[in-house]
């Protein structure tokens, strides 16, 4: 079966336990960078479609450890992020109230 898909650093070990050969290569920067932005909609989506709960906080920790991944690939660790984030928050606020803006008129 073919893939062609950026996988968890363990997976080949996994694949291989099972019984299976997994043929692997290694990505430079560019296209490291191009496979994780398109897990990142993978797993979104995934998120999107989860059934319940708990698939969709399988989800959301996908989403996170690609985030993690590409804020690295960025310069920035994820404490950094996070120091990020929080600015962000204290500045405008989180998402937290549920607000949703309808229209804004003159």
């Amino acid at each position: 079966m073919i893939y062609n898909k950026l996988v968890r650093d363990r997976i080949p070990e996994i694949i291989a336990d099972s019984g299976k050969k997994p043929v692997i290569s290694k990505l430079n920067k560019q296209e490291y960078t191009e496979a994780a932005r398109t897990k990142l909609s993978e797993e979104l989506s995934e998120y999107t479609n989860a059934r319940n709960d708990e698939e969709a906080v399988e989800e959301l920790a996908d989403l996170m450890e690609l985030i993690y991944a590409l804020s690295s690939i960025h310069g920035a660790s994820p404490e950094k992020l996070e120091q990020v984030r929080k600015t962000k928050a204290d500045n405008r606020g989180g998402f937290r109230e549920r607000i949703y803006l309808k229209e804004v008129t003159e």
